[in-house]
Parts: C-alpha cells; structure tokens; sequence
C-alpha cells in the first residue's frame, strides 16, 4: 500500500512540473517582448486603415487628427517603404546607435514637420522623399555599414524630408499634439517592423533574400521619383 501512494505521489509530482513547464515555454521571454510588442501593432494599424479613410479631412480633424497622423506613414507608399528599409538597414549598424534607429527617425519627423508648421517650405520635397527610398534601399541591398554619426544623421536627414511632408498635408484644424503623436506612433512601429523583418532575412537560409528586398525598394523609389 506504501509504495501505491508513493508512487502516486510521484506521478502527481511529474504531472505539476509537466503542466508548469508548458505554460513557461508558451510565454515569450522578458528581453523578446518588445519584438512581440511590435509585431502586434502592426496588425492594430492596419485594421484601422479602414477607418481613417472614411475620416480624412475634416473628418480627421474632428478626431484631433490622431487618425490622419497615424494612417499618414501607412498609406503613403514612398513613407512606408523608406521606413521599412531603414528599420531593416539599421541592423548593420553596430551596437546601440542600431537599435536607436527609430528614435532617430521619430526625431527626423519631428524636426521636418516643425520646419513646414514654421512656414519654412524646402524645395524639391517630393522628389528628394523618393530618393530617400532609393538610397535607403540601396543600402540594405549592399549591407553597407556606415560610421554611427554618419549613419544617424542620414536616417534624421532622411526622415526630416518625410516630417516636413507630413506637416505640410495636416489637415486643417487638427490639433498639434493629437496629429504629431499619431504620426510618431507609426514611424515607431514601421521602422521596428522593418527591424524584426531584417532580422528575420538575415538567418542564413534566406539567402539573398535581404538584398532582394533592398533592390525592390530602391527600384519602387526610383518610379516613385520618375512618376
């Protein structure tokens, strides 16, 4: 009768650590959460797509003109492809200034949208956001690694080009909180979803995968800058 028990005992023991052990590997560990944080926005974005697009214009304004701000980056294909690219090209950049890449192109949206509210207009905006896309593409098709002050003020200069766009096409009486905030909120996520996708292209059995990404981006740059 003693050794039923205890055997029973130990096949109860067995089934708690077993049961344990499932539910701790089906929970993503602390340092991969931001990875899962990002690649869940990006689905939230896109289902609101919709909805903004009912709600431009003066619509969008009446929202504060968080939705403009927000789908801007989303529905533009030259911002949302410049993002992607540099999301995914920072990955070569070593150490911290990589991983501050969409701090950086927040900071570039910020600085051009500022300029445009300013009333200080740059010439040849358009043309130079499609060749931002060229060059950012190019870059993740040649894994070019650039000094990090190099590298970080191209990523500002290129996304200043893209801010003072974004500026520029506010919708009339949106507010300057709710429309930057929602702005800022899509270039944080596109560009960390151009990072995880980097990241993924990189393992070695993609192959050239990476690269091929980067000349279909440049390539797409240079129509946008021909069109």
């Amino acid at each position: 009768m003693a050794l039923i028990l205890l055997d029973k005992r130990v096949t109860n023991k067995e089934r708690d650590l077993m049961i344990r052990t499932t539910e701790t590997s089906t929970l993503p560990s602390p340092s991969a959460m931001p990875r899962f944080a990002a690649l869940a926005a990006i689905p939230a974005l896109l289902l609101m797509m919709p909805l903004a697009m009912a709600h431009t214009g003066h619509a969008g304004a009446a929202h504060g003109g968080f939705l403009a701000g927000l789908t801007h980056p989303l529905l533009g294909v030259d911002h949302l492809l410049a993002m992607l690219a540099i999301g995914a090209w920072s990955l070569r950049q070593p150490g911290t200034p990589g991983s501050l890449t969409p701090l950086l192109a927040v900071a570039g949206m910020l600085l051009g949208a500022g300029l445009a509210w300013g009333g200080l207009s740059l010439p040849g905006v358009e043309l130079g956001i499609a060749i931002s896309v060229v060059l950012a593409g190019l870059l993740v098709a040649a894994l070019i690694t650039l000094p990090t002050a190099l590298g970080a003020a191209l990523v500002v200069l290129f996304m200043l080009l893209h801010g003072h766009a974004h500026g520029s096409e506010m919708p009339q009486g949106a507010s300057l909180l709710a429309y930057p905030a929602g702005f800022v909120l899509a270039t944080l996520a596109i560009t960390q979803a151009g990072r995880q996708l980097g990241r993924w292209l990189s393992a070695p059995r993609h192959g050239l995968l990476l690269r091929s990404l980067g000349v279909a981006i440049g390539a797409a740059g240079a129509v946008l800058a021909i069109g």
